[in-house]
């Protein structure tokens, strides 16, 4: 298994401007870097992607859609305009020679219709992932759709719903990511649902109950790690972490006070890790 570093932690947009700080993340002892893809062009991605490459760092992606790009609307529009946001991302991620991208792009972060899912949603989510993964396999990247908590989406909730997912869209560049965050909040145990998305594994987010410092909440730790062993489990275990360093993107995730120091997260996250691996 290989660790990995968000950089939401403190950023939505990285930069040349954050070199120093992700050097010193690679320096710690990390693997790879995690952005989340949210503006830019082809040559801001491709310049950054030269800089991971030349510090010899892995990189991985986020990826999210606005209401209007919604691909598991019912307007046809929306679909589309969805789906070319969702390719744009992948070819922002093949500039970096991303490995894999995820995220709630089943649906919309944040979107609600105030009722409970449909199968036409979850229809038109399928479809269109199908087509992503198509998209997906001539870069050469993986995608993992994320299910989030009930206060940030309906339509993917659990690992059973994204097991069905995956097995829906049935194409070998789509797979799933599971978060120790959300599963703390809408799964009975951490153990079971590990397996039961495992068939479809191909990213891991590790993130506190409370978006802190791995190992410092209530997460069942020793549940994750050890049944990641039991499984199989060979790709990324990435640290996700919040702050409020930009007002603009901590308001929107509803992240209203720092959990834990961005120093602590990082440094004190990966020795956690390295432990919690060691001893399952």
């Amino acid at each position: 298994m290989k660790i990995g570093m968000n950089m939401l932690l403190w950023t939505n947009h990285v930069t040349e401007a954050h070199y120093n700080i992700i050097d010193k993340i690679k320096n710690t002892g990390y693997d790879g870097i995690e952005l989340f893809l949210g503006e830019g062009n082809l040559e801001h991605y491709s310049k950054l992607g030269t800089h991971f490459t030349d510090i010899n760092m892995g990189v991985t992606c986020v990826a999210s859609l606005a209401p209007e790009e919604n691909i598991a609307s019912p307007d046809a529009k929306t679909r589309a305009a969805g789906l070319a946001k969702l390719k744009w991302s992948i070819d922002m991620g093949a500039a970096m020679n991303a490995e894999v991208i995820c995220g709630p792009f089943h649906s919309s972060f944040a979107y609600f219709t105030r009722q409970p899912p449909t199968e036409s949603e979850r229809q038109w989510s399928v479809e269109m992932l199908q087509k992503g993964s198509e998209y997906a396999a001539a870069a050469g990247i993986v995608l993992a759709p994320e299910a989030l908590n009930r206060f940030e989406c309906y339509l993917y909730n659990t690992m059973a719903d994204l097991s069905s997912l995956a097995s829906q869209v049935n194409h070998p560049n789509l797979g799933a990511m599971y978060d120790t965050h959300h599963a703390h909040i809408e799964e009975k145990g951490q153990a079971q649902a590990i397996k039961t998305i495992a068939p479809h594994l191909k990213h891991v987010h590790i993130s506190e109950n409370d978006r802190g410092t791995p190992g410092s909440g209530q997460v069942h730790w020793k549940e994750v790690f050890s049944t990641l062993k039991e499984v199989n489990y060979n790709g990324w275990l990435t640290i996700e972490a919040f702050s409020t360093i930009i007002p603009e993107f901590a308001n929107a995730i509803n992240v209203w006070r720092d959990y834990s120091p961005a120093e602590e997260v990082y440094t004190e996250g990966l020795k956690f890790i390295k432990e919690g691996i060691d001893r399952s």
